[in-house]
């Protein structure tokens, strides 16, 4: 398939964060550091990295925070969808957001997340597995049981073309959704208004036969408690000793 890089990424960083508390409590999850670098930082990173022109960032919790810290990039255009007088979820941020990100696919990211690339960017693969003729979502996936920080189920089967289907009931899945992934604005025509989640979405991809996957191959990181957190500052610090990112 031709590649197809897009230009705008959305992160999703309005959440609570409450499985971290009470660390959470007065820094917003997405400035939670690893190896002195917050998350929010390590995705623009990879995002400014693959050559990415605009990030849109939704807000809600310590959302001022936020918005105070991205002032200090200036290798992106950085802009906020603030979500302060009510917090839309996964899906709904998304939708909010829409008219700042365009009507051509876009690189989303959950604001928590945190990953390193294998021999190539994991964002620079989604974009070269993208077909709009074949899908509406193209996950990035991760090995559950090769996840850091990760004690779940799983989240997706896939079949030998990469198109998705949920886990079977109280069954262990082989891949995890890593909170990476494009999207095409369409997905989203006949959403509702208001708060929902992602899922959704994904969910009548899957009726559509329109979700896909791409398996990760480097590492992937789960930083949902203090104990991924902690985790993955282990990881950096043995891995990369002295690491001093820009």
């Amino acid at each position: 398939m031709t590649e197809m890089m897009p230009k705008v990424a959305m992160i999703l960083a309005a959440g609570f964060g409450k499985r971290l508390r009470p660390i959470t409590d007065k820094t917003p999850k997405p400035m939670l550091k690893v190896a002195g670098r917050t998350l929010l930082d390590h995705s623009i990173d990879h995002l400014a990295d693959i050559g990415i022109e605009k990030v849109v960032i939704n807000i809600h919790h310590l959302g001022s925070l936020i918005e105070q810290h991205i002032t200090r990039r200036t290798d992106v255009e950085v802009v906020i969808s603030d979500e302060t007088d009510e917090l839309l979820e996964t899906g709904g941020g998304i939708m909010k957001a829409l008219p700042l990100l365009g009507e051509d696919p876009f690189f989303v990211i959950n604001g928590d997340v945190l990953w390193l690339d294998g021999p190539t960017p994991a964002l620079q693969r989604l974009a070269g597995t993208w077909d709009h003729n074949h899908m509406d979502v193209l996950l990035l996936l991760h090995s559950t049981v090769e996840a850091y920080g990760y004690d779940g189920r799983g989240d997706f089967m896939v079949d030998p073309e990469g198109a998705l289907v949920r886990q079977p009931e109280r069954e262990v899945s082989p891949y995890l959704f890593t909170g990476v992934q494009i999207l095409q604005a369409k997905a989203l025509a006949e959403a509702p208004a208001g708060p929902f989640s992602i899922n959704l979405i994904f969910d009548r991809a899957i009726e559509k036969g329109r979700l896909f996957g791409l398996i990760n191959d480097g590492e992937w990181f789960h930083i949902g408690t203090a104990g991924g957190l902690s985790e993955a500052e282990g990881y950096f610090r043995q891995r990369f000793p002295g690491i001093r990112r820009r």
